[in-house]
């Protein structure tokens, strides 16, 4: 998914770079040996591009239909339902509306998942409402704060959705540990070095209600996190004295 998202950024640079010269979609307008095939594969990978967009945003249900009369009319020069100032308001305003939807909805599912988890053998509430597992018991140091962590990880949503994972990079990552969301702040003080925790954050402690990329606003986030090593924070002056 990442490496597509990569290359829909570098199309759609493409795209407007295009968009910019002169010339428009015009049929029978071909550049000289130019194939059928070459026009019918450069038209999917348009397809794709466009549809990739609309995955990447939260708009739910669409009517294809609609959007490819709309599509047509467009590239037609025929005359739309609507002007393009009402175009933009509209879907605009439509975003909006669904994401502050989802939003509320995420934080109730979320609410619920939590209210059940928490009964589960294994499974540790703490005062923040931060809960975690402990999947395999380290046998090194536990991290402060302060502390930069070497980790393994997958970041899913409660629906089993993966939004991140070092895994599929096949590469681990380091960082300290005050720099990242509280609910990795705190969760990761439980583990130990060479041992694997599961966290299961609330809203509040995760990205809150804005959300990020893929994850909507108000997510109750689950990951697996792989504590490979600890490397203590150098000691501040006051401390050395």
């Amino acid at each position: 998914m990442k490496k597509f998202a990569i290359v829909i950024i570098a199309a759609s640079a493409a795209v407007m770079a295009i968009s910019s010269c002169a010339g428009t979609y015009q049929k029978g307008d071909r550049m000289p040996e130019t194939t059928t095939a070459q026009i019918d594969t450069v038209s999917y990978a348009l397809g794709m591009y466009y549809g990739k967009m609309l995955t990447s945003t939260p708009f739910g249900e669409l009517n294809l239909n609609q959007m490819k009369k709309g599509f047509k009319d467009v590239l037609n020069g025929e005359e739309t339902m609507l002007d393009e100032q009402t175009v933009g308001m509209l879907i605009q305003s439509y975003i909006r509306d669904r994401m502050a939807y989802v939003a509320e909805r995420s934080l109730e599912e979320g609410e619920e998942f939590l209210a059940a988890n928490k009964e589960k053998e294994g499974v540790v509430e703490t005062e923040s409402g931060l809960q975690y597992k402990i999947e395999v018991e380290g046998t090194g140091i536990s991290p402060e704060g302060a502390d930069t962590v070497e980790v393994n990880y997958e970041g899913r949503l409660i629906d089993g959705t993966v939004f991140d994972s070092s895994y599929d990079r096949g590469e681990s990552v380091r960082f300290p540990l005050n720099r990242v969301i509280k609910g990795w702040t705190e969760g990761l003080t439980y583990a130990k070095e060479g041992g694997k925790i599961q966290l299961y954050i609330p809203a509040e402690l995760g990205y809150g209600k804005r959300g990020t990329g893929p994850i909507p606003g108000n997510s109750t986030l689950i990951f697996d996190i792989e504590l490979v090593k600890v490397s203590k924070a150098a000691p501040k002056e006051d401390e050395k004295k």
